[in-house]
């Protein structure tokens, strides 16, 4: 179960990007993560929290697309060890959670170690949430697909602008990749009783 930047700076209350905070709010998709954790956590699934963050120096971030650029005049930076970096409200961290912090690119998968992690874990299948549905979340699925995992999407935990888009990314692109589902049928599936090996 992966978490894209479902941070204080992205999607609380003093986001950097205020109508992405308010997309991933109204239109649900936050509280289906918290929902997703919290049915993880009971099911001893293992949950990584994905964060983007920056170096309050700049070294080591891209300066390479418009987005980075911009990033850098937002007045709320993701700056290492701030509370916009900390996950946000209303999803739990529990002590066995995984956080992964990456300081480039535009993937959580990318860069990051969390392959390895995963590999380690013996994790086959990624359930990825979060925002945004225009960068992150596309970017998490696609090098998750490459990578050889089976990726699955709910597609009421994820979240973009405008909200049209999203649904456009869910049918015409994610839905070639990934499993689109639900957080409800998600929840059902860790619910129900597991064979024995």
């Amino acid at each position: 179960m992966l978490t894209v930047e479902c941070q204080e700076g992205v999607v609380g209350a003093d986001s950097a990007l205020p109508e992405l905070a308010a997309a991933a709010r109204t239109s649900g998709a936050l509280v289906n993560v918290a929902r997703l954790v919290a049915g993880a956590h009971t099911a001893g699934i293992q949950v990584v929290h994905a964060v983007a963050e920056r170096r309050p120096d700049g070294r080591g971030a891209g300066r390479n697309a418009r987005l980075f650029r911009a990033a850098e005049r937002l007045p709320v930076r993701q700056l290492a060890g701030t509370k916009a970096v900390r996950v946000a409200e209303p999803v739990p961290v529990a002590d066995a959670d995984l956080v992964v912090r990456r300081l480039h690119g535009l993937s959580p998968l990318a860069g990051t170690g969390l392959d390895g992690l995963l590999r380690n874990l013996g994790c086959r299948t990624l359930v990825v949430t979060g925002v945004s549905a225009n960068v992150a979340v596309p970017n998490a699925v696609f090098d998750a697909v490459n990578l050889g995992y089976t990726a699955v999407v709910p597609a009421d935990a994820i979240a973009g602008v405008p909200a049209d888009y999203t649904a456009a990314m869910i049918r015409h692109t994610l839905a070639l990749v990934a499993t689109v589902t639900t957080a409800e049928a998600v929840l059902r599936g860790w619910r129900r009783p597991r064979r024995a090996p």
